[in-house]
């Protein structure tokens, strides 16, 4: 269960919301629970949650170790201050930023090796839903960022599938819609990896998760978490979703 604050909140607000947040959340077993604050609020978020049941995670990385790359912030740099998680390749990533799916891959990588945990998106635009293209879409990111994993990197990563159409619109993909799309990334994973890698993979849903459709997404078989956006950002919303 697993929460994105994309470019909101500042250090102070980050502490207030886990003050609400993790009581609320505290007898909460059987999941695991994520949250993505930005880069300068991660100090204030992982001393805010430590000796807690919820982990954080970054928002972004940059593939290299160190360097003169100006504005960017390497795997090792996360996990030294505490971080166990980072988002890859997140649709407002590859949308505004020109992220592929090779340096998907590389982002990948990189974090495995600093030891953290990557949530790869993956996940179409409206004009490819309507033009019947979402499967070719999927396929292609799957191939291009997470395909040429070895099997035992694989293992240690989880997919967010994340219908652009849906992210910060109001609009939901129906749950049905949405196990269509998670099943489809399990069969190309299946056809990669083999069944039991598949079976293993846990597959996220985002795009305008909310308490009043949490517990309807998590009903099909095929969505095992959510990646939540607005609604992460008040304690008592997202504490809802997580304990659905």
């Amino acid at each position: 269960m697993a929460g994105n604050w994309k470019m909101y909140k500042n250090a102070e607000e980050t502490s207030a919301f886990f003050e609400k947040f993790n009581p609320a959340v505290k007898g909460t077993a059987g999941r695991e629970i994520v949250i993505c604050p930005p880069f300068v609020n991660l100090p204030a978020a992982v001393a805010a949650t430590r000796g807690s049941n919820v982990e954080i995670g970054g928002q972004n990385l940059y593939w290299e170790k160190e360097g003169a790359f100006t504005g960017e912030v390497s795997a090792p740099m996360l996990a030294a201050i505490g971080v166990r998680w980072v988002i890859i390749a997140h649709s407002e990533r590859r949308q505004f930023f020109h992220e592929t799916d090779e340096t998907a891959n590389k982002k990948i990588v990189a974090a495995l090796a600093a030891g953290l945990k990557p949530i790869v998106c993956v996940g179409e635009m409206l004009a490819d839903r309507e033009g019947g293209n979402t499967e070719t879409v999927l396929e292609r990111q799957f191939k291009g960022g997470i395909a040429p994993l070895p099997a035992d990197q694989f293992a240690r990563i989880v997919v967010a599938y994340e219908p652009v159409w849906a992210i910060g619109t109001g609009k939901t993909a129906t749950p049905q819609i949405a196990a269509e799309a998670h099943a489809f990334i399990r069969d190309q994973a299946r056809s990669r990896f083999g069944h039991d890698a598949a079976q293993a993979l846990r597959i996220l849903y985002g795009g305008s998760v909310k308490p009043e459709n949490a517990k309807e997404l998590m009903a099909q078989e095929e969505i095992d978490g959510v990646l939540v956006g607005g609604a992460s950002l008040k304690p008592d919303s997202f504490a809802s979703i997580v304990n659905y």
